[in-house]
Order: C-alpha cells, then structure tokens, then sequence
C-alpha cells in the first residue's frame, strides 16, 4: 500500500485525488503507524521547513521514516518532501533535515520574485526513471521560495535566477521541487512511474 504523509500542512487531498485518477490505493499517515508497512511512501510538503521537520518529529515519525529510507522503501518526497532530505535549510537553520542527500537547501536571491509561483521548464538529465516518458523542456508547476543544490543525484533542474534541482534520484529515493499533482499530464505521468515503479 502507498502511504502518503499527513503531518497537518501537507497538499494531501490533491494528492490523493491524483493517486486515486491514476487508479491506485493509498492510504493517509498522520502517525508513524503505517510508515513500518509501507510499499511505498509519498510525503507533500507545504509551508515552511522548521514546522514540517517538527510535526514530524511530534507525531514521532521521522525516525520510522528513516528507517523505512533505510529499507529502500521507495519514497516520493514532493517540494518541502524533497527539500526534507537535505541535511539543512536556511530557512531554519537550527533544524536538522532527513540527511539522506547532502547540501544545504537555500532561499532565491536571483532578480526573480520570491516566492517562484508557476511554471517552469525542465532540464531533464539522462536516465531517470521518475521522468521516462517527461519530454525535456515540460513545464510543471511551482510554489517555492527555497531551493536545493544541483548534485550527482538531480535528475532534472530547473533555471530561476540559476539552476537548482527540479527532480533529485538516488536509488528507490525520488522527489520533485514541483507540484506533480498540479502540473497536468507530465505531473500525472511522473506520480504514474512512481506508483507503478
């Protein structure tokens, strides 16, 4: 079953709704219960980096979703859910992240507006299995004022002021800076290669 994280912030109704139009079953987590039994894990992120890390670490999640990475259970971390694998964020730097990628995640300076809302173009790097079928150049939908560092593990970027990581892949671990459940058909076929993956 895919578990989809409720740590009360999340975008988990639209989620779901999408996981369900694909034709899947999934279940909503808002306590470490159901992360031990997990087939997969989604977590949408929304708001802001320090109150996320600290729900879950009230609901007392965080570990068991450590341990359930630990596993290779694949996990799907959408915008603050790709931004938690990080080691840190200046957005609340006393905060530590999951730690499973390295690097710290930033704020915009660029000329653009922050917060970057709406869409923007893909710089798809070769052989990733979260975005077969994704042409190079799709759009897909934003809503961040933070970014992680392009590294070995990107699997697409996206340029805003500079290139910063749009799609990270390292193993059964995959997340998306964008909003795949508000990005159309490309957002639908990158949760499709995951649930089916």
């Amino acid at each position: 079953m895919t578990v989809v994280i409720d740590y009360g912030a999340g975008n988990v109704g639209s989620v779901l709704k999408a996981i369900a139009y694909l034709g899947y079953p999934a279940e909503i987590a808002g306590s470490a219960k159901l992360l031990a039994g997990a087939d997969k894990i989604i977590l949408p992120g929304q708001g802001h980096f320090g109150a996320m890390m600290g729900e879950l670490g009230r609901r007392g999640m965080i570990e068991p979703l450590r341990e359930a990475l630990g596993r290779g259970t694949p996990y799907l971390g959408i915008c603050l859910g790709l931004q938690a694998l990080y080691e840190s964020s200046e957005e609340a730097p006393a905060v530590a992240g999951l730690g499973w990628l390295a690097g710290t995640v930033r704020r915009f300076t660029g000329p653009g507006k922050v917060p970057q809302v709406g869409w923007n173009q893909l710089e798809i790097r070769g052989g990733s299995r979260l975005l077969e079928g994704v042409a190079n150049g799709s759009f897909v939908y934003y809503c961040h004022s933070y970014y992680a560092p392009v590294t070995a593990e990107t699997a697409a970027l996206t340029d805003y002021g500079g290139p910063y990581a749009a799609a990270v892949e390292r193993g059964a671990l995959w997340a998306v800076q964008f909003h795949p459940e508000k990005s159309g058909e490309v957002g639908l076929r990158v949760l499709q290669n995951f649930l089916a993956s």
